[in-house]
């Protein structure tokens, strides 16, 4: 099986690389990003003289790149995105390009190609906030945010590629997820990377925010069994339904880390801020998906990763991320008295 993983230099995509090398051994991977901020070949050394695997530094809204890489190719699995919502706020254009024309493009190119098989990661984010029940995969979307919005519609074109042209799409929704290797800009690492160097922690609002925290293992376990089990032209949930507050996500990092809850400051909420994401996983559940880790587990394995390896993260603060970190924080860490 040859695969094209784009995006392999992320977060979820790195995991997902590393993940399905040791589960297939019969599988080649090609792995195309653009390396754009939260790219990192940090993230693959450990596959880097694997045989099995070969990296392309390569922009997905680039016919001509993608067109390189897509002969001979069995599947796709498109987790390239622009991905944070507070960046979408300050300029959604480049998330428009990548998350709506970026899937345009491999979806061109792979119909060109004939390849079998197109996942197209999509996020939770789509449903909108989730007052009541969890959303099935059934539930209308409804994004609030650009990004969201520009998730939302990377996805609905795949998915009539499959009702035009009969293009075999799969469509993932993940719920927040967690682990290794995540880009400190994410409420995690960042509260992490920020209490181990006795930082505060910039909790949006009254931090009653209520996610579900997945690891990134799960997640990837999830995206690898829609790959190979998933029905053409349907859509699959994979949230573990590790539920917690944001408030309590900060305070659980803190006592891990052995610092005071002092360090936690709530400052002027995220513009647009969802109070609540729940989504009903049954239908990949079905297929065999069982989650691993439950909330504590989760967070916890991902604290101690960035505990256990401060050079990793510390080059990534001390370069763009600085510039990105004072304007999304400076004003709201002055107002609320730091």
């Amino acid at each position: 099986m040859k695969l094209l993983v784009t995006g392999g230099a992320g977060f979820i995509g790195s995991n997902f690389v590393r993940i399905y090398l040791a589960r297939r051994p019969d599988c080649h991977i090609i792995n195309i990003d653009k390396l754009t901020y939260a790219g990192n070949l940090e993230n693959l050394r450990d596959v880097e003289g694997e045989s099995r695997y070969r990296f392309v530094r390569g922009d997905i809204c680039d016919r001509a790149a993608v067109d390189a890489v897509m002969p001979g190719v069995d599947a796709v699995v498109n987790f390239a995105a622009e991905t944070h919502v507070d960046r979408s706020i300050g300029d959604p254009s480049g998330f428009l390009r990548t998350d709506v024309f970026g899937v345009h493009v491999l979806l061109e190119s792979a119909r060109a190609h004939g390849v079998g098989r197109f996942v197209q990661i999509s996020t939770d984010e789509v449903y909108g906030p989730a007052p009541g029940e969890a959303f099935r995969e059934d539930a209308p979307l409804a994004p609030r945010n650009p990004y969201s919005a520009s998730k939302a519609g990377g996805e609905l074109l795949a998915r009539s590629y499959f009702t035009t042209y009969g293009f075999p799409v799969v469509v993932t929704r993940g719920a927040n997820t967690v682990g290794p290797n995540q880009y400190p800009e994410k409420v995690l690492p960042l509260f992490t990377t920020n209490a181990i160097e006795d930082q505060p922690l910039p909790l949006y609002g009254d931090g009653l925010q209520e996610r579900d925290y997945t690891h990134v293992a799960d997640h990837c376990d999830g995206v690898a069994l829609a790959l190979e089990e998933g029905e053409p032209g349907g859509v699959y949930n994979v949230g573990a339904g590790n539920h917690m507050r944001n408030v309590d996500l900060a305070r659980l990092i803190l006592a891990e880390l052995g610092k005071p809850d002092s360090l936690i400051r709530h400052v002027r909420d995220r513009e647009g801020h969802d109070p609540r994401y729940a989504i009903d996983s049954s239908r990949i559940r079905a297929l065999g998906w069982k989650p691993r880790y439950d909330a504590r587990a989760a967070v916890l394995d991902a604290v101690r990763w960035y505990a256990a390896h401060p050079e990793w993260w510390r080059r990534i603060k001390s370069g763009e991320f600085r510039e990105y970190y004072e304007r999304q924080y400076r004003e709201r860490l002055r107002d609320a008295g730091t």
